[in-house]
């Protein structure tokens, strides 16, 4: 038997330590965290979902400009660190990899996300963590916006221009086309709606009429089958039908189209650059005649033709020994500014680096395509303007560029092909 007191004694002591431990414990809370010593970038991009086709690509091209920063020199004197996650093309997945590479990983600054509705999930992430959001691809129109009010307190910037632009582009192709009457199919979420919206007020701008336009058909961004969509879409016998869509399920809905006889008619097709994927007449696959089904499509997409698209067209293919896919100049372009930025900050931090994400990028500065030599004149106190592979990079106030955009159609062989330009205003 114990002594007497001694079960007292003992809770007390035990008492005594749950506090000290508490105490500890919310003391090492209020520690400051450590200060980085590398550059940490991020990325959030779709290798898996219905963007995966772009995602895995899109990830080579943050890993090729990383490694060829880390040749010569790194960032502060430091090899740069990069930190993948996927995104699954999916908002609550995005949110949950966001929430590591900001909490967890630490990241500075992160790039992407591809899609608009992971972006938009992902960005309040960051912003309440101060990191830094570059997307190559997400176009959707209400980042402006949402810029414009403030809400991002200028963590977030993309590479590619918005929706805004394309939908301007879309009217112009469609009267050039001498298309009077347009009926919208689109995915419902971000950049489906987003384009919605800047679609039909250019169209009607133009003399055209959107025949669904207080109902334009939506589908789910996980639907599987559109046999519905496809004949709702279809019924008003209009002149084209503007196909919003990414590969996975965009391929399906033509395919559809085929199978109910639609395609070939009266009604003709136009896509956007989500379906701009280079196998992507082979995932529609080909008719009784063993032609591709695809073959004339006609859809529009944001030109890659900056001064540095030569350098990333020998770089890319010498590497990975393939072609480069639509937004990897973009995502190119998004991880070098992040590394010019922080350069030129002298800093590891978002806070630090949103500062200077404009001054090496807007022309100010001595033109520079190649990332390691604007790495030297940084290093040497010289103004610079980054010219990248996907345009000129000159952001404006809400973090959006500017730019032109292409005419592509699928050729007879099942390839794509650039048949043409539009320049937009974006007014």
């Amino acid at each position: 038997m114990g002594r007497v007191g001694e079960p007292k004694r003992k809770a007390q002591l035990m008492g005594i330590g749950r506090w000290v431990g508490a105490i500890a414990l919310l003391l090492s809370g209020c520690q400051p965290e450590p200060t980085p010593t590398q550059l940490k970038i991020g990325t959030l991009l779709p290798v898996t979902g219905d963007l995966s086709q772009y995602g895995g690509s899109m990830q080579d091209s943050a890993r090729l400009l990383v490694d060829e920063v880390n040749q010569c020199g790194g960032v502060m004197g430091k090899p740069v660190v990069l930190v993948a996650e996927d995104d699954q093309t999916e908002p609550a997945a995005g949110s949950a990899a966001m929430t590591k590479l900001a909490e967890v990983d630490r990241v500075a600054a992160v790039v992407g996300a591809a899609s608009s509705a992971v972006s938009s999930a992902a960005i309040e992430i960051a912003v309440r963590n101060q990191v830094v959001m570059i997307s190559p691809s997400s176009t959707s129109p209400t980042f402006t916006e949402r810029s414009r009010q403030g809400e991002f307190q200028g963590f977030w910037w993309r590479t590619a221009p918005p929706d805004t632009y394309q939908g301007e582009a879309l009217a112009k192709l469609a009267q050039a086309q001498g298309f009077k009457t347009v009926a919208i199919l689109a995915v419902n979420n971000d950049y489906g709606n987003g384009l919605i919206s800047a679609f039909i007020p250019a169209f009607e701008a133009v003399g055209g009429t959107v025949v669904n336009q207080d109902k334009p058909v939506r589908y789910p961004p996980d639907a599987s089958v559109f046999d519905s969509e496809v004949g709702a879409a279809f019924k008003a016998a209009p002149d084209a039908v503007l196909l919003i869509a990414y590969p996975e399920t965009g391929s399906l809905i033509v395919r559809t189209a085929y199978q109910q006889g639609l395609l070939g008619q009266r009604t003709k097709l136009i896509v956007t650059d989500g379906m701009k994927e280079p196998n992507i007449a082979q995932a529609i696959g080909k008719n009784a005649d063993g032609n591709w089904i695809a073959a004339g499509l006609l859809g529009t997409a944001p030109s890659a033709g900056g001064a540095g698209l030569n350098q990333f067209q020998q770089a890319y293919p010498a590497k990975f020994k393939r072609a480069p896919k639509i937004y990897d100049p973009n995502t190119w372009d998004a991880t070098a500014l992040i590394v010019l930025a922080a350069e030129a900050a002298r800093s590891l931090t978002g806070n630090e680096i949103k500062a200077k994400l404009s001054d090496v990028a807007n022309p100010t500065g001595q033109p520079v395509t190649n990332v390691c030599q604007a790495l030297a004149l940084i290093r040497a106190g010289k103004p610079i303007n980054f010219e990248g592979a996907s345009g000129s990079l000159d952001f404006n106030a809400w973090g959006d560029v500017t730019g032109k955009y292409d005419i592509w159609t699928i050729a007879p062989d099942g390839t794509i092909k650039v048949i043409g330009a539009i320049a937009v205003t974006g007014q």
